[in-house]
């Protein structure tokens, strides 16, 4: 039940919300395949979990489905990245893969998160897949970040509050 929704204009509100950008590799048919996903959160400290939500419509919906993944955290460099596995072909783009520990990785993402599949949900239009984190790495550098429709970048620096302290979201 919709509620008399209108699509776009809840979807231009959902926009206000500033996300990270991710490309989820995994194997496909023996190859890596990726898929741009702005949905992505961490779930748990205990087991440590994590969740991205695949729409039923991307190739690799299905082939997530018990299987081993990855979720690269692109640099604002990356922008290029973003948008070939978004869909969009860019001429020219060489894509450097990484071996994991259980799925294909691409080469100088600000980081990754290797998942072994923990469980998944329907939701809706889309799954949502839960991952159990196996292995990760992060490194220094500008996030690449999706806001209203748009790439931004924003310089990776602490936030400071009043008297210098510095605020941690977690």
């Amino acid at each position: 039940m919709t509620l008399g929704l209108d699509w776009q204009q809840l979807r231009h509100c959902l926009g206000r919300f500033a996300t990270g950008v991710t490309v989820v590799t995994c194997w496909l048919q023996g190859r890596p395949h990726g898929l741009t996903v702005n949905s992505f959160t961490s779930v748990s400290r205990q087991p440590p979990l994590v969740l991205v939500c695949i729409a039923r419509s991307a190739k690799a919906c299905d082939a997530m489905a018990g299987s081993p993944f990855v979720v690269n955290v692109l640099r604002a460099s990356q922008r290029e990245l973003a948008l070939h596995f978004a869909g969009r072909p860019q001429p020219g783009l060489e894509i450097a893969w990484e071996p994991g520990k259980v799925a294909p990785r691409l080469a100088g993402c600000l980081a990754y998160i290797e998942c072994l599949p923990w469980q998944s949900y329907d939701g809706g239009d889309h799954v949502l897949y839960l991952g159990e984190v196996i292995d990760f790495q992060c490194q220094g550098g500008d996030p690449l970040l999706f806001y209203g429709g748009y790439f931004l970048s924003l310089p990776a620096e602490e936030t400071q509050l009043g008297g210098g302290l510095t605020q941690w979201l977690w």
